[in-house]
């Protein structure tokens, strides 16, 4: 009886492991994917986990196998470019490193002060 007990235990728990493991297939398919794609799969998972509809669970493995291509690296390289010919400074892109050097070579050792006077007598001279 006790053997019984111990093997239905073991039963319940491998089947239980294999479920879940097949369940979170396309999220672990997704992972080397974008963020956006990966999170996508990971709420269609949940989904299909709580609403035990089986339609979301397929439309993420076809969403993880899928290889989205990526249209923000262009975009982003074309409004640069824009923003270059129209003369308008360039924000800063959250993604890269900031520079924490000297803006210029000249503005090395001048004190915030000095640097604002300069500028100020530089607009008053275009005027």
């Amino acid at each position: 009886m006790v053997v019984v007990g111990i093997v239905l235990i073991v039963a319940v728990l491998a089947v239980g492991n294999i479920y879940l493991r097949l369940h979170t297939l396309p999220e672990r398919m997704a992972h080397k994917s974008q963020k956006l794609q990966f999170e996508i799969v990971a709420v269609l998972g949940l989904l299909a986990l709580f609403t035990h509809n089986h339609i979301f669970w397929v439309v993420g493995l076809i969403l993880a196998m899928v290889d989205l291509p990526d249209f923000g690296t262009p975009l982003r390289r074309i409004a640069g470019s824009v923003e270059k010919m129209a003369g308008v400074p360039p924000e800063d892109d959250p993604t890269e490193m900031p520079s924490h050097g000297p803006a210029h070579a000249t503005d090395a050792g001048v004190p915030d002060a000095a640097k604002s006077g300069a500028a100020k007598s530089e607009v008053k001279s275009h005027a």
